[in-house]
Formats: C-alpha cells, structure tokens, sequence
C-alpha cells in the first residue's frame, strides 16, 4: 500500500470536512444523541470494517465516540483508510437520520 503524502493527505481530507490529522494518522469524533445511538453506531463501522478487512482504533465515552484510522502496516495513511473514513461518515450520517 502506497503512503499519502501531506498534499495527498490534504487534497483527501477536502472530501473530510470532520476528519483530521496528519500522514501518521486520521481521526473524527461524533456525538451520537445517547449511549444506544453510538453503540449502534460503533456496531454499524465494525461490519464496514470488518467487510474491507481494515480495522479503526475506538474510543467510546458515553456518546462521544472517537475514530482513528491509519494502516499500521504502511507505516501511516493510505487509500484503505480513507476509504474507511468516507464509510464511517455515511454510518454517522444514517444514525443521525434515523
């Protein structure tokens, strides 16, 4: 897997409006609406995650749940993490509809 660079990295976060972080690493953090909500949530980015066989770091404290996402394989980010950020923004988005 190819490492992004800086540009690289900026040019995808431009589609990331929620994400940051640098080449080392991406993160968000989401406020679900209660604790059910972001363990549905949390629940839902596992089977993406577990579909692409790429796997974020979680951090749960009671609504507010954290994901990171590099590919420690490659040493930092790569188009699988990416790939998982637009994934879990649309995980986000249908629990914040639903």
């Amino acid at each position: 897997m190819t490492l992004y660079n800086a540009d690289d990295l900026t040019a995808a976060l431009g589609e990331l409006p929620d994400w940051s972080g640098d080449t080392s690493g991406i993160s968000r953090t989401v406020e679900a609406a209660d604790f059910p909500t972001a363990i549905a949530i949390v629940d839902d980015v596992a089977e993406a995650a577990e579909a692409a066989d790429h796997h974020p770091d979680i951090d749960i404290r009671w609504r507010k749940v954290t994901f990171t996402l590099s590919t420690h394989s490659a040493g930092g980010v790569t188009q699988a993490d990416i790939d998982l950020a637009h994934a879990i923004d649309r995980v986000i988005t249908q629990h914040a509809t639903s």
